[in-house]
């Protein structure tokens, strides 16, 4: 019995990565749902859906929307800024001109004060900024530029991240299928064997013994069967949450668990243009270049910046509010503005400094990714040898261990074998089964992995 639960542990393993995903429901030992109005889906069919309705790829989606509005606002600074306003004014107290004694206005010997204007006065205008120099626009538009570039290589990075973890869930509904289906034929032969055994101690053919024996393993080998309906619920419950389906829909997965080989001139041919193709290590790319900027941002504060101003402003004040009769003067200014930064207290320099240390920073974490991503592949490659080798191993295994019960129940039911010898070939075949799928399972995660590091989207 020990080994029969061992056996189960490392299917269930695989199995709980799944789950961690999503809550159990209350009702998962339900049983395996109504498959009646059930979604279909191939992998190929999954993969698209994700990219339509999986929230991570939806919100990169909006942050390429915020690059191209991005841009936008960059190549703003090189166009006219124009501004209209308007203002009144309430002068509670008008302001007043004070006249110098012995003058041709004021001939008195003391000075005069004069009132100017009334108690409303209305002031509208139009202003006008034009940049004619600034080292600061040209570099903010290159960024701009590249963080839209950096925004792409996002969203594809995200998207790929989707579509593994999308196969790896796809895959996992596979295994959960073959690990139910080995689980029910040992059921199958378990309770074939406790039919066998209890019509036999009626006719005094079998021990109570046998009988007790056998009733056991049926009660242990039962929950068995219901521990793996629910991983397989689980498991579909983890792939409708990246594809965004409802959870209570029933899912039905039309795939091929079986494998296909890499060819050795692939792995080379992949592995050599592994750097170039992931979109992890372009991102990380344009984020130095767009810091290496940032550093040429800063230091255009040295630089002076000249720009052309104007202004039409139509005034006037009365006390009236007769506006057709007012009285309006209309003023027009036009100039350059030049500004240069001669000390800011050396703001400037730190500034150039900080963007600099980030630059090296990007460049050390790209250099560590790309020889990440060098481990990641080997380690892929390995993967897949290895779990090639399995698979080769347990096709021979699970035809033996097929005809090993066939015998052993043939034996049984002539009263030449033992029911111990029996159990033991049932377990032996739920072994094999397991161990097959086990390894196919781990064949196509390996190159899934390996597909997702070397930049192979087919």
């Amino acid at each position: 019995m020990r080994q029969w639960k061992t056996l189960w542990i490392s299917g269930r393993a695989v199995l709980a990565v799944f789950a961690m995903v999503i809550a159990r429901p209350a009702n998962a030992s339900a049983g395996v749902q109504d498959s009646s109005q059930a979604i279909t889906l191939t992998l190929e069919k999954a993969i698209a859906m994700a990219k339509e309705n999986n929230r991570d790829v939806l919100i990169a989606e909006q942050d390429r929307y915020k690059a191209d509005a991005q841009i936008t606002e960059a190549r703003s600074a090189a166009f006219p800024q124009i501004s209209l306003g308007g203002q009144y004014t309430r002068n509670v107290m008008i302001p007043v001109m004070f006249l110098p004694p012995g003058s041709i206005i004021n001939p008195t010997s003391s000075t005069q004060v004069f009132e100017i204007g009334s108690s409303n006065s209305y002031i509208g205008g139009v202003q006008l900024y034009q940049t004619l120099y600034s080292r600061k626009v040209g570099v903010a538009l290159d960024i701009a530029r590249t963080y839209h570039e950096y925004s792409e290589q996002a969203y594809l990075a995200t998207t790929e991240d989707v579509v593994l973890n999308v196969k790896k869930a796809f895959f996992g509904i596979l295994l959960a299928e073959k690990l139910l289906e080995a689980n029910r034929q040992g059921l199958d032969v378990v309770r074939a064997n406790f039919e066998n055994v209890q019509s036999q101690y009626r006719h005094g053919a079998a021990a109570e013994f046998d009988q007790l024996r056998a009733e056991v393993q049926l009660a242990n080998t039962e929950p068995l069967v219901v521990s793996a309906e629910n991983d397989l619920i689980l498991a579909q419950y983890a792939l409708k949450n990246l594809l965004g389906i409802p959870l209570e829909s029933p899912l039905r997965i039309e795939g091929d668990f079986s494998f296909s080989p890499v060819s050795a001139e692939d792995l080379a041919q992949w592995r050599q243009n592994s750097i170039a193709a992931n979109p992890s290590i372009a991102e990380l790319a344009l984020q130095e270049s767009i810091l290496d900027m940032n550093i040429s941002v800063e230091r255009a504060n040295y630089f002076p910046t000249l720009s052309l101003v104007g202004s039409y402003q139509w005034q006037s004040q009365d006390n009236g509010f007769r506006f057709k009769n007012y009285l309006w003067a209309n003023t027009l200014a036009v100039g350059v503005q030049l500004s240069v930064t001669l000390f800011d207290g050396l703001r400037t320099n730190a500034r150039i400094d900080q963007a600099s240390f980030e630059k090296e920073e990007v460049h050390f974490a790209r250099l560590k990714a790309e020889e990440g991503l060098r481990i990641q592949i080997q380690s892929a490659e390995l993967k897949m040898t290895e779990a090639q080798k399995r698979i080769e191993g347990q096709e021979k295994n699970i035809a033996q261990a097929e005809k090993a019960v066939h015998i052993a129940q043939t034996r049984f039911k002539s009263g030449v074998g033992t029911q111990l010898e029996l159990l033991d070939t049932q377990v032996a075949m739920t072994r094999a089964q397991t161990n097959y799928a086990m390894a196919i399972y781990d064949f196509l995660v390996a190159k899934t992995d390996w597909q997702r590091a070397v930049g192979d989207r087919r």
